[in-house]
């Protein structure tokens, strides 16, 4: 067996690799390399395991470098998970030790791998982040019926404001960003560049789906979703303010997942929470189920666990700030800081 750091005549065997993976994911892929590498200027690190010429094993990971972090590595930055995947523990340690000589090579001070697996006792572990994800079945009446009363009733009183959602792809765009602006600004945080998401279109156009939620013809609500396999992956999505009180995120939440059961999936993930959060508790409210997440670490010989809190005084000054900032100044200058928040 031998290590190599794929490039892009691996791309179609990487491809095959991941989709016929139990371990792998949507961002596993190998088109996420050009994305974060051309859109992000962020230099991409993609080791193959291979038997010969056959590959045994991926692991993706991506060196970010910033002036408010310094040089980190991440397995995935920007999205849910990521981490090794390969078809022996044996291959999945030689690639981890692969990553670590080059997390030397690279000076990082720290790579985190996020992973939906526990790796074991060697690395280092966070575990404030779950995951949660909701079965689905091939008529959404069944899980319409296995909701609470009071969750059934909060659903029908937002599609009582009229909201109406739309499916699509590139066409959605422009609304969709226009939603996800305001959303993150008033969440405090950084929003990437449109070259970003409309790269994500481009480069997977058969595997992403937008859904933008009007009201009255105005967008009100919109999501970013993937499609890997039998799951739909939810990976962005957000409302604007002066709907949020029409409940327009429960009339968003149900069309996706009414509209992924009608189209044959078998799951719908909600993304990533921390433990214990009002994200997680209203994700608990469609009948998801919650996973353990798991942040290893690879660290320099003494070096202690990253503690990058939003929580922590000095970020929370900087959130604030953020969230009272003009949309249109924060579309100019969020993209240059929020590639550098992984």
């Amino acid at each position: 067996m031998t290590i190599i750091t794929a490039d892009g005549t691996h791309a179609q065997a990487w491809d095959a690799y991941v989709a016929a993976s139990p371990q792998a994911s949507f961002y596993h892929r190998f088109g996420w390399r050009r994305i974060n590498d051309a859109t992000l200027a962020h230099r991409s690190c993609y080791l193959a395991a291979l038997d010969g010429t056959r590959i045994v094993g991926v692991f993706p990971f991506v060196q970010v470098k910033s002036g408010l972090f310094g040089n980190l590595g991440c397995s995935m930055p920007f999205v849910n998970y990521g981490g090794p995947c390969a078809d022996t523990p044996d291959i999945e340690h030689a690639l981890l030790e692969r990553a670590r000589a080059i997390s030397r090579e690279l000076k990082l001070k720290y790579l985190e791998i996020r992973s939906r697996r526990h790796l074991g006792d060697a690395l280092p572990c966070n575990t404030h982040k779950v995951s949660l994800t909701l079965a689905l079945p091939k008529d959404p009446d069944v899980l319409w019926k296995a909701f609470k009363t009071g969750h059934r009733q909060e659903i029908r009183r937002g599609y009582k404001h009229g909201f109406v959602a739309r499916f699509g792809g590139a066409e959605l765009f422009e609304p969709f960003y226009e939603i996800m602006s305001e959303s993150w600004r008033n969440l405090g945080t950084p929003l990437y560049n449109r070259h970003y998401f409309r790269s994500l279109l481009e480069t997977f156009p058969e595997a992403t789906r937008l859904c933008v939620v009007y009201a009255d013809g105005e967008p009100a609500a919109a999501a970013f979703d993937g499609l890997h396999g039998d799951t739909i992956e939810g990976m962005w999505m957000g409302a604007k303010a002066k709907y949020r009180h029409r409940l327009v995120s429960y009339v968003l939440y149900w069309e996706l997942i009414k509209n992924a059961a009608e189209a044959g999936f078998a799951r719908f993930h909600f993304g990533r929470s921390t433990a214990d959060s009002g994200s997680e508790a209203f994700k608990k409210k469609w009948n998801a189920s919650v996973d353990q997440l798991y942040w290893h670490y690879i660290l320099p010989e003494g070096a202690a666990m990253p503690a990058l809190n939003v929580d922590n005084p000095r970020y929370r000054m900087a959130i604030d700030v953020w969230r009272r900032l003009p949309v249109g100044v924060t579309q100019f200058i969020g993209p240059s800081i929020a590639r550098c928040i992984p």
